[in-house]
């Protein structure tokens, strides 16, 4: 991957704000492993609640609303931005990150790597906008093409999550009945590429054992920090950590519980 660096600041104190964006509440499993790894950082976030859920939308939508996203994280001079979403990871990222002036961490291209080196059958269960572009199969594939990897789409999974219907016996079901389409490929792990998807092992470890769940943003999280840390991009003292969304923040703050507590309502930003 190619990154901008239009910053060095060799005194390590590069204070601009860490940038994330999803959908809505799933980016905050990134979000929350990024802080504890680099608590000294500070922190924008944005889920853009109004076109939830990305899986669904057009390649043309996704380009669109990533588009605004970024230049919203220009105007508030982010030294990075994550793009915790796998859906906008997956259909945007080669299109648009050589169009601003901040690091891009896409959590696909990002986690590939390592997924190819566990040398293992895997079955990626992901939104259906993902699954289309293949994006995980293409990225794994560069890295070890002999590797055997089972795309699923799990239409369903984001709004279970960000319409606390977890536990609601329509929503297990609807998780069962993915997991045993799983099953006709017999994996050795199933990646969870949907940062929604974590909120739900609650009702997938009904089925099938905890351990055989990959969730991609612990290794995305070190990607990052590494990263930053190699860049001379960190800072060294905490100040602030703000949170937008493009509608409904009462159900979004309320949808984050499970992964982060949000202390005040997010601003609305109408981009």
């Amino acid at each position: 991957m190619e990154y901008k660096n239009t910053y060095n600041n060799l005194n390590n104190n590069d204070e601009r704000p860490i940038a994330f964006f999803d959908s809505g509440v799933g980016g905050l499993t990134v979000f929350s492993k990024v802080k504890k790894l680099l608590p000294n950082e500070n922190y924008l976030y944005f889920g853009d609640t109004k076109n939830m859920p990305y899986g669904e939308k057009s390649e043309e939508q996704l380009l669109e609303f990533a588009d605004k996203i970024f230049k919203f994280f220009e105007s508030k001079n982010a030294k990075a931005v994550v793009m915790a979403c796998n859906t906008t990871s997956a259909v945007t990222y080669e299109k648009l990150k050589d169009n601003y002036n901040f690091k891009i961490y896409p959590i696909i291209q990002s986690v590939c790597s390592t997924l190819a080196n566990m040398n293992c059958k895997l079955s990626i269960i992901a939104t259906p906008a993902t699954i289309k572009s293949h994006a995980y199969s293409k990225q794994i594939a560069k890295y070890n093409p002999q590797m055997q990897v089972f795309e699923l789409a799990a239409p369903n999974w984001v709004r279970i999550v960000e319409e606390h219907r977890i536990n609601q016996p329509q929503s297990i079901l609807q998780v069962q009945e993915i997991l045993e389409e799983t099953n006709n490929f017999n994996p050795d792990k199933i990646v969870l590429a949907c940062t929604h998807y974590p909120y739900l092992m609650e009702i997938l470890k009904k089925f099938k054992s905890e351990e055989i769940f990959i969730d991609p943003s612990v290794y995305f999280a070190q990607i990052i920090k590494n990263d930053l840390t190699e860049s001379n991009m960190l800072n060294n003292k905490f100040e602030y950590e703000k949170f937008y969304v493009s509608s409904d923040p009462e159900n979004f703050k309320e949808a984050s519980k499970l992964f982060y507590s949000i202390k005040e309502l997010p601003e609305i930003v109408l981009l």
